[in-house]
């Protein structure tokens, strides 16, 4: 386990990001106190599943209708009432 300081964290987040998905382990320190750990989530083939299976179906709402004129927007608000 690597043990870094809050400033590198910040300046060399690329690189420990990539660390992490390699499996490296931080420990985060702050005016030398330890504040926390850093470790490598663990993904699972349901993770995996479930990312995919999430942005497959992906619908978006029809865009919003622009009426003209404010007749039009209350003509079509009284005739649902």
């Amino acid at each position: 386990m690597r043990t870094i300081g809050q400033r590198e964290l910040r300046n060399s987040s690329g690189a420990i990001v990539r660390g992490l998905s390699r499996g490296e382990t931080y420990r985060i320190t702050s005016r030398g106190k330890l504040v926390g750990i850093l470790v490598p989530a663990e993904r699972t083939s349901l993770d995996d599943m479930a990312l995919r299976a999430g942005t497959q179906h992906m619908e978006f709402p029809p865009a919003p209708r622009r009426a003209e004129h404010i007749s039009d927007v209350l003509r079509e608000l009284r005739a649902d009432v």
